[in-house]
């Protein structure tokens, strides 16, 4: 079990699955208040808190590394398991003994769990003086407000048209090299597992202009590699009006009227956008989706040396059937012609991963090996992977049964950890004897005589120091690998 638990955090450690994030800027510029904010779940969470925070400062709050200095404490919750909802409640007890001692300290629940919960957390957890979900942090100042007076605040309201564009986000935790800009907000996939739709509410793309904006500021100040986050980025679309917020919206009004002069922008074009405000600036996307990405996103990948070769790409599962019930709407054939597009443009070296759920309502043992023998036809290079955890509200839990014991879920689970890890082994053992440009994100974790940074599949690559420093672009030669890392050494 132990060598379990090792080869989750080894497969799961690249992109922060479930992990904390806390808030390490500390800052003193005279005002009178101070802010802490930990961040849990995916990094859409990680981009809000940094716009929570710009917001905050703006409203004449401080932040600190340090809990016990804040006035006012905020967790930005994950609502995807159960396991990241306890994780939370397991917190908000922690607190509340430091609350005990300084009863003025606010504490704030904000984003999916706020979302999924509303004011169920202010009666359940006595603890809590405010509660807000993803669209409501404009409100925050005023929800701080209400609650320093003796209110509970909340405010859980849900907008079509929130994408936060005119926000200037503060880089928390940064390394001054990369970075998330979000680029979509919601989610219109109404998977059967997944509270993300009830949770953050519709689709709606930003303006390609203040991504843009964004992107060349941050280039600026010296970052030299932009994540573009999104729940589907390969859906992002944007009108130059207002009141379509849709692909589907903007195909209804086609239909309707002429609108052929209309200025529009689709994912492939965003990506050769932000990829032209300099060589030097490499782009990755998260998250896509296999019913939406397209060839003309790839050969868009392709054409730009910036635009790194790595896609993650959630199966969930191998099995039509199943896919089927998880409302997926591909099934298994469709995301191997997707897969094949990939391999065809792009070439076996490009990075692939995925997100898989194991045992999920009525999974037979056939269709769990189909699972296995998808792996095997893919390749994956890492993977993200979880037991089926029904979630309360969504579809599956209102019209499917969660039939699968916990046993056979975990053992199943076992099976396809063990599945990748080897996959991991070789994928990783192909690179050796050859040389990638690595961007320098910092020391290695367990020494500063070395330093790591990630090659264009997104793998980490760990080398000597010598005299190069963060944010350079070096070309390294691998001899050496594990199931989660690459080791080379410099060369010109």
């Amino acid at each position: 079990m132990k060598q379990l638990i090792q080869d989750i955090d080894i497969l799961n450690e690249k992109e922060n699955a479930c992990e904390t994030v806390k808030t390490s800027l500390e800052q003193d510029t005279g005002q009178h208040k101070k802010m802490y904010i930990e961040s849990y779940g995916c990094q859409m969470n990680f981009a809000d808190s940094e716009v929570v925070t710009a917001i905050m400062q703006e409203n004449g709050f401080d932040t600190t590394a340090t809990p016990e200095k804040a006035q006012v404490i905020f967790l930005n919750t994950c609502a995807i398991r159960d396991n990241a909802e306890q994780k939370i409640r397991h917190r908000l007890k922690h607190l509340n003994a430091m609350k005990k001692h300084k009863p003025a300290l606010l504490i704030g629940v904000l984003g999916c769990m706020a979302e999924r919960l509303k004011k169920k957390f202010l009666e359940e957890e006595k603890v809590v003086d405010i509660v807000a979900g993803p669209d409501a942090y404009r409100d925050l100042p005023k929800l701080v407000a209400e609650a320093e007076d003796g209110a509970k605040a909340i405010n859980v309201f849900l907008s079509r048209e929130e994408t936060y564009a005119d926000i200037n986000p503060v880089r928390l935790n940064s390394n001054g090299v990369t970075a998330f800009v979000s680029i979509t907000r919601g989610c219109d996939n109404m998977c059967s597992f997944c509270v993300v739709p009830f949770t953050r509410g519709r689709e709606r793309s930003r303006s390609p202009y203040s991504i843009l904006k964004e992107c060349q500021d941050l280039f600026e100040k010296g970052y030299r590699e932009v994540t573009l986050l999104g729940q589907n980025v390969d859906s992002y679309f944007w009108t130059e009006r207002e009141d379509i917020i849709s692909l589907k919206q903007y195909q209804k009004a086609v239909a309707q009227q002429d609108l052929a002069d209309l200025e529009k922008v689709n994912f492939a074009q965003l990506l050769e956008k932000v990829a032209l405000i300099s060589p030097e600036l490499r782009i990755r996307f998260s998250t896509s989706h296999p019913k939406d990405i397209t060839d003309e996103v790839l050969y868009t990948m392709k054409k730009y040396e910036n635009v790194c070769k790595y896609i993650h790409l959630p199966v969930q599962s191998g099995n039509s059937r199943v896919l089927t019930l998880m409302n997926r709407t591909y099934d298994r054939d469709w995301y191997l012609n997707r897969i094949e597009a990939i391999r065809r443009i792009l070439g076996e070296e490009c990075g692939i991963s995925s997100d898989m759920i194991a045992g999920f309502c009525s999974e037979t043992e056939a269709e769990h090996q189909d699972t296995l023998s998808l792996m095997d036809i893919v390749q994956y290079d890492f993977s993200y992977m979880f037991y089926y955890s029904e979630r309360p509200g969504t579809l599956a839990h209102k019209k499917l049964t969660d039939d699968i014991p916990v046993a056979i879920k975990k053992r199943r689970l076992n099976e396809i950890i063990q599945r990748q890890k080897e996959l991991s082994l070789k994928r990783n053992q192909m690179a050796v004897g050859q040389t990638y440009k690595v961007l320098i994100e910092g020391f290695s974790k367990r020494s500063d005589a070395f330093l790591q940074g990630r090659n264009t599949q997104n793998k980490v690559i760990i080398f000597p120091k010598g005299t190069h420093q963060k944010g350079e672009y070096v070309h390294v030669k691998v001899h050496d690998y594990t199931a989660a890392t690459l080791f080379g050494e410099v060369v010109n």
